[in-house]
């Protein structure tokens, strides 16, 4: 029996979806709920699972294609079996003397950068990896080719949808708010001492690490309980102040910026932000963030500083009226009781909209952050 697969309904906020990867091809077999498709909507990407067991009989729209809510895409003979595939005959050996072709191995790369290292030729155990744990990025590969590693080709793509949108909002924030970034320091010595005494027994006893953003997030929320005109929003001639503390966390993913919220921080415990966060981390890498994690946020935290950056002026993200910005922290001398100390200290930045938020108010919150963050037993008890 045929059975049509159809795209999901899109929420009323999404009015199409673009088809971004195909996983099966017609005549291959597929399991129920196994993925047969990524659809990429302006703010995330949807996987689509096979309904049934069968073979993948129809394919209505290619890769690129713009798609609607309950459209079929594809149709399954359920219950079939697909086809052996014919026997090949394998390849004689290369004769002695001649040069076997060549082939770049792009397996450890992410998508674009495998695509990337693939057009141009460029073996990646020649690049020098500048991500995570020493991996290779896209734009090592690019450094790599415009610095006399390789050709020098270009190619022109089209924008994903989501970076679209991303591009959208930025526009849309930096048209139409008065935007303004004041700026302080943190010194972080009492939160890296607090890690490291309860680091160890944190994890055991809750399963996953004590990490800074945590202490961030708290630090957040009980400010933002305290100084309400940073956790409104403008909406017309009227400002909405929200009674909860809804903080959206900036996670980095190949597609773009992403920020899924997390829901009344002010209720959660240390051990709750972690948790919510490593899960909207793994979820975001693997494309498996819902349109829903996505949606609301009364305040953003955003942080550069695992990429290096010293100092930045985030971009606020409409309708919220503030987003901070967390840097890299770096040992610097310091003055500490009339004694020069080196100290582990960290740029802050708060970008507002000034239209609502004054100077002031931006200040003696980032100068509550500050205090909290130097003296961490003060958010434990919510002062």
């Amino acid at each position: 029996m045929s059975i049509e697969v159809k795209v999901p309904v899109l929420p009323e906020s999404v009015s199409d979806a673009i088809i971004a990867t195909w996983h099966k091809k017609v005549g291959d077999s597929v399991r129920r709920d196994e993925n047969l498709i990524d659809l990429e909507t302006d703010k995330v990407v949807l996987e689509v699972p096979s309904p049934v067991d069968g073979v993948l009989k129809e394919i209505k729209f290619e890769t690129g294609a713009t798609v609607t809510s309950a459209q079929v895409i594809a149709v399954i003979e359920e219950g079939a079996v697909a086809a052996a595939p014919a026997q090949v005959t394998a390849p004689k050996a290369a004769e002695p003397g001649a040069a076997a072709e060549s082939k770049v191995d792009t397996s450890a790369l992410p998508p674009g950068a495998a695509n990337y290292a693939a057009r141009n030729d460029v073996n990646p155990a020649d690049v020098t990896g500048t991500g995570r744990a020493g991996r290779v990025t896209k734009e090592d590969l690019v450094k790599h080719v415009t610095s006399g590693g390789g050709a020098r080709p270009e190619q022109r793509v089209p924008m994903t949808r989501i970076r679209q949108r991303i591009a959208e909002r930025m526009m849309q924030s930096k048209n139409s708010i008065a935007m303004l970034t004041s700026f302080n320091e943190v010194n972080l010595s009492k939160v890296m001492a607090m890690r490291k005494e309860l680091g160890e027994p944190f994890e055991k006893t809750h399963g996953i690490k004590l990490g800074f953003m945590s202490f961030f997030a708290k630090a957040a929320a009980n400010a933002l309980a305290k100084h309400g005109i940073v956790n409104a929003s403008v909406d017309g001639n009227d400002v909405i102040y929200h009674g909860y503390a809804d903080i959206s966390i900036a996670v980095a993913t190949e597609k773009g910026l992403v920020t899924p919220v997390l829901r009344n921080v002010e209720n959660m415990s240390f051990a709750d932000i972690e948790a919510a966060i490593a899960g909207y981390a793994k979820q975001a890498r693997e494309g498996g963030l819902k349109l829903e994690d996505l949606q609301g946020g009364t305040f953003t935290i955003t942080n550069g500083g695992t990429f290096g950056s010293l100092m930045s002026t985030p971009i606020v993200n409409p309708p919220q009226s503030a987003i901070l910005g967390m840097h890299a922290i770096k040992e610097r001398p310091i003055a500490e009781n009339g004694q020069v100390v080196i100290a582990p200290m960290m740029y802050i930045a708060l970008s507002y909209d000034h239209r609502i938020i004054d100077g002031k108010d931006a200040v003696l919150f980032l100068v509550d952050i500050k205090n909290q963050l130097e003296n961490p037993h003060r958010m434990l008890l919510g002062l």
